[in-house]
């Protein structure tokens, strides 16, 4: 019940990174930030509140956190976390859950999301490069969040799915 502002709560929050499929126009977003503050509103862990907080980024990255110092999230908080999205995503048209996808910045400053072939392909054709920017949302931590979650693709685990597939 305990939700703070998302930039106040410590380097050592646990994170959940989300990524949208597509970007969600303004009253989708408004849609999901709607739902999860009022998910948040009432988050516990075995009883206990949790000190959490969000953030929405390009219409395509929700991240949640939890202050793990007040209370840690639980396997069971976690998975409804993960149900109260999951619910969302037919009214959105869109798929919050994904897996696999990579996000990275167009030429024109768009986020876009493709598959890790698609993404090894348009490195071998040359329309991503090391300035490229790439969205990290494997990061566990708030700490994590801040420092990488988007880099130049030459800084980034990315990197190695244009080396590995490009020709020796």
């Amino acid at each position: 019940m305990s939700v703070i502002q998302f930039e106040d709560l410590p380097n050592s929050s646990r994170a959940w990174v989300f990524g949208s499929d597509r970007t969600l126009d303004p009253a989708q977003s408004k849609i999901v930030m709607n739902e999860v503050d009022a998910f948040l509103h009432q988050w516990k862990a075995h009883g206990a509140e949790l000190t959490s907080g969000r953030d929405w980024r390009y219409g395509r990255f929700l991240t949640v956190a939890v202050d793990q110092s007040t209370a840690g999230a639980s396997g069971c908080s976690i998975d409804g976390l993960f149900r109260a999205l999951k619910s969302l995503e037919p009214k959105l048209g869109a798929s919050l859950i994904t897996s696999g996808l990579i996000f990275y910045c167009d030429a024109d400053g768009a986020v876009q999301s493709v598959t890790r072939e698609r993404f090894a392909e348009l490195g071998a054709q040359g329309k991503i490069g090391a300035q490229t920017r790439v969205f990290d949302p494997t990061v566990t931590s708030l700490a994590e969040w801040r420092a990488r979650f988007v880099l130049d693709l030459k800084d980034s685990w990315h990197t190695k799915l244009i080396k590995h597939n490009q020709p020796a």
